[in-house]
């Protein structure tokens, strides 16, 4: 079996992204480079540097009035640039929920 991305090697670093959900909507959002939340991962700052990757979630964690839950997700950089999803679990997040096109699905053309 073939993977689409490069393996990476056994302890190296795993790229991550802050991810969180809106406190009033629920949204699935990631923290951009600019301080930003975003609705889409491509947007998100992909984040190399475990140290890096630590600030970046204290800063997020202490939004309580914006977001909860937040926590770092693996992530990588997909074959045109854009940051992706590096785990099943966070590709079902990004996209939105299953069921029936609505929300970011619908919005975006995620169908």
């Amino acid at each position: 079996m073939t993977s689409a991305s490069p393996r990476r090697k056994p302890g190296a670093p795993q790229a991550q992204v802050v991810t969180a959900n809106e406190l009033l909507g629920g949204e699935v959002v990631y923290l951009t480079a600019d301080d930003r939340w975003t609705p889409r991962i491509a947007e998100a700052e992909l984040i190399e540097d475990e140290a890096h990757a630590q600030i970046r979630l204290l800063f997020a964690q202490g939004q309580p009035d914006r977001v909860v839950g937040a926590y770092l997700a693996p992530a990588r950089r997909g074959p045109g640039g854009a940051v992706e999803p590096a785990h099943f679990r966070e590709a079902f997040r990004a996209k939105g929920p299953s069921n029936y096109p609505h929300g970011k699905q619908e919005a975006l053309g995620n169908v």
